[in-house]
């Protein structure tokens, strides 16, 4: 099975978010540190995080196809605030997002209303984070596995969850011509 980030990056726009320099996709998977835009999450004052949100902004809009989000650390953290809080035609143009190895040090830099996300997710982490994938609605990908085994099954839980996404709009549609 391959899991190259370049098989994402035909179907999606991969917009990366993290603080290091060598990313856990990047441990994990060997996949680019970066994706076609990349975010670096640098958030310790306000004026840093609004300068973030408007960078996030800017990927999201520029993508030219849906946008694949793809963060760990203080990145998953940033993406789920950027999601909440941002206005629906940005956040809509995202498909989904991987979250890898959030840390819980980083959420209170990110504090945001306690809703889950409007697109779906999938959540690389141990135990510790299983909270916080329920409070995002995200499904989480666990287990004594090895780390690349998590993060293909990771891969294959976020494609299943885009593709359902894709059936519920396209029947939608279609209810809505058929009246």
């Amino acid at each position: 099975m391959d899991l190259a980030l370049p098989a994402l990056a035909d179907r999606f726009s991969v917009v990366t978010l993290s603080e290091r320099r060598v990313p856990a996709w990047s441990r994990l998977l060997d996949w680019p540190a970066a994706g076609n835009a990349h975010v670096p999450v640098r958030a310790r004052r306000l004026s840093d995080r609004n300068l973030l949100a408007a960078k996030i902004d800017r990927a999201v809009l520029d993508a030219d196809r849906a946008v694949l989000l793809v963060a760990e650390g203080a990145g998953c953290f940033a993406a789920a605030w950027w999601a909440r809080l941002s206005p629906a035609d940005y956040v809509g143009r995202v498909a989904g997002a991987l979250f890898f190895e959030p840390g819980a040090k980083d959420e209170a830099r990110f504090a945001s209303p306690r809703v889950t996300l409007p697109f779906p997710s999938v959540l690389v982490g141990d135990d510790e984070v299983r909270a916080l994938a329920d409070g995002w609605g995200s499904s989480m990908v666990d287990g004594e596995e090895g780390p690349l085994l998590r993060a293909q099954r990771a891969v294959h839980r976020f494609t299943a969850a885009v593709v359902e996404r894709e059936v519920r709009s396209g029947e939608r549609l279609w209810m809505g011509i058929v009246r």
